[in-house]
């Protein structure tokens, strides 16, 4: 059946009691990650007033789920996560998709909504292609606002080192460090506080009780690699494992660990053994302030490794524009 009819359609907002539900559509989707598991997404529910949304078809099955929070008169897809978007399973259809955006822009207007900020998930975390929200924004008129940059490895296709990549690799060896999997994440902490602190008078996105609760709660999916010299701690890399990707969270070294090649000998044993059959490893982003600046330094980095350019998109939308039915109608020209 083509669920294109909002009308069929039933919108429910989240509420604690439908955590198991909530997680087990996104552990079966096509296009979810554990970052959109309620234990994840809560471990800082404090700062965002959540409004996520459950969507069911005619017969009450679950067809779709939004992570998101409200923000004054915005509905955002969640603000504290990389990516969100809606997250589906291999039921979904374009023309489906389109029934839940007449559906959820039907219940945004009805609730005093003036806009819907929406980031996608990018393709490399789709087990099967699942953009058929990008066809729906662009009926409904949304605008392009901001466009990262993801600095990925495919790993069918491997780009080759830079030469300056693998010299640095080789000085590493000869300086006997090694790459080990590690719980420390207080001492490596030290090391990405201070590093934050003296560069960009900054601190992490996750502070070390975040990202240690949040290791507890997902220990197979949240990583700590540690470069050593002996006992002593080098550097690091903490690595978010997904079905598909191996995506980059934090990369930071000690001064020591820099002139020693510490990072490059991480990822040439990221690459190069623990995510060797990984589809994707991803670098995460190079920009700032939107995606308006590139991080020329940190893109020449990512980009020695192999990493290539996967485009991260994310949208608004004025809910004014949107009139019952606006996405139905594209099946109804001829």
């Amino acid at each position: 059946m083509l669920f294109w009819n909002p009308a069929d359609m039933k919108i429910e907002l989240y509420d604690d009691s439908q955590k198991d539900v909530w997680d087990d559509f996104v552990k079966r989707s096509k296009n979810g990650t554990f970052l959109l598991q309620r234990d994840y997404m809560e471990y800082h529910r404090d700062l965002f007033r959540d409004y996520s949304f459950l969507i069911r078809d005619e017969n009450d099955a679950l067809y779709a789920i939004l992570p998101a929070h409200r923000n004054g008169n915005a509905l955002v897809s969640h603000g504290g996560l990389s990516y969100a978007g809606f997250v589906t399973d291999e039921a979904m259809t374009v023309p489906g998709m389109l029934g839940v955006f007449d559906s959820v822009m039907r219940h945004l207007k009805e609730n005093g909504f003036e806009k819907f900020i929406y980031k996608t998930i990018p393709h490399i975390y789709h087990i099967v292609p699942a953009e058929e929200d990008k066809y729906a924004l662009f009926l409904c008129g949304a605008a392009l606002t901001r466009r990262d940059v993801l600095a990925v490895v495919d790993q069918t296709h491997r780009v080759p080192f830079q030469e300056r990549r693998r010299r640095s690799v080789s000085k590493a060896v000869k300086n006997a460090l090694r790459v080990e999997r590690s719980q420390d994440f207080q001492g490596y902490w030290e090391i990405v506080q201070d590093n934050l602190r003296r560069r960009y008078n900054a601190a992490p996105v996750h502070n070390v009780k975040d990202i240690t609760l949040l290791n507890s709660r997902f220990p197979e999916n949240i990583k700590l690699f540690a470069c050593r010299k002996a006992s002593a701690m080098m550097g690091g890399v903490v690595v978010y494992e997904s079905r598909r990707v191996a995506h980059v969270q934090y990369i930071s070294a000690c001064e020591e660990g820099k002139k020693m090649g510490a990072i490059d000998l991480i990822f040439d044993h990221l690459l190069g053994d623990c995510y060797r059959n990984m589809p994707f490893f991803d670098f995460g982003i190079s920009n700032e302030k939107n995606g308006l600046y590139l991080n020329r330094g940190l893109i020449d980095q990512k980009e020695g490794f192999g990493a290539r350019a996967v485009a991260h998109d994310h949208y608004e939308l004025a809910v004014s524009r949107w009139e019952p039915g606006l996405c139905a109608r594209a099946m109804e020209l001829h």
